[in-house]
């Protein structure tokens, strides 16, 4: 696991959030010693957190306190008033003191741990909200990259059937050599404008450094007819052939040869 992956882990919130094992916990601090980046990742999680909390906390009435006296001032009476059974006891003020303030530290620390409780649910309820949205954003983006790929292979797809339904052109099927017989290409021949476009999304991949050439057979010579590349493929005109009595591929260092390397061709067809 990286940085990053480990910074998105959830180990930050979690320590923050005092939910982190004691293993992740002294992992999370060596890793902080030694990483600046996931220290500041840290401090900015723990800043987030705090935000969050300000901004959620909730301000209590006004007669809350007053109410809470009340009620204790309520019980003592109720205990002060109830009728001596045994005989009286004597009480030093020390031990008065004991008897009263520990029950009003009590019925404080229930409200204090009430109120702890909610504000830590309100924490990890406002974490998988955040965490919840930065999963839609992913969502959102993946599904934006999705449409984005879908909507250009329809562009390609369009100007491919623009091409293949013009009545002017003349489609050459290249067919595999001897060393490649399952190799197999198509040209297309616009016989009015002379534009040539080829196919050839089936033949292997070139290798690094290593790029198609396309060749038009003219009275016997070969003519360069273009530089192949997977982005022109029947979409971009690779030359302009006045005439050809034949089209072959043979495959040439990146960029290009001036004549055609034999021991390297393809296909070949005839038109």
């Amino acid at each position: 696991m990286n940085i990053e992956e480990y910074i998105s882990s959830g180990i930050l919130e979690s320590y923050i959030l005092g939910l982190a094992s004691p293993e992740e916990a002294g992992i999370l601090e060596c890793v902080m010693k030694n990483s600046a980046e996931v220290r500041s990742a840290f401090e900015e999680a723990q800043k987030t957190l705090e935000d969050l909390a300000t901004a959620q906390a909730v301000t209590p009435p006004d007669d809350l306190e007053i109410k809470i006296w009340t009620k204790i001032q309520q019980e003592q009476t109720v205990e002060e008033s109830k009728p001596v059974i045994s005989e009286k006891p004597e009480f030093k003020i020390g031990e008065i003191t004991q008897e009263i303030y520990p029950n009003k530290a009590i019925k404080w620390q229930k409200y204090a741990i009430a109120a702890s409780v909610l504000f830590f649910v309100s924490i990890i309820g406002n974490f998988f909200w955040i965490n919840d949205i930065s999963n839609n954003k992913k969502e959102i983006a993946q599904l934006q990259a999705e449409k984005k790929s879908q909507d250009l292979a329809l562009k390609n797809s369009q100007e491919k059937l623009a091409i293949l339904s013009n009545p002017d052109i003349i489609s050459v099927p290249l067919k595999g050599v001897e060393k490649h017989p399952d190799s197999k290409a198509m040209v297309y021949w616009d016989s009015n404008s002379k534009d040539v476009y080829l196919n050839a999304e089936s033949l292997p991949k070139a290798p690094k450094g290593m790029q198609y050439q396309l060749w038009a057979l003219v009275d016997g010579k070969p003519v360069n007819a273009g530089m192949y590349t997977a982005e022109k493929d029947t979409r971009a005109v690779l030359a302009n052939i006045q005439k050809a009595q034949a089209f072959a591929i043979t495959l040439e260092k990146q960029g290009g040869s001036a004549t055609p390397t034999m021991e390297n061709m393809f296909v070949i067809g005839n038109i």
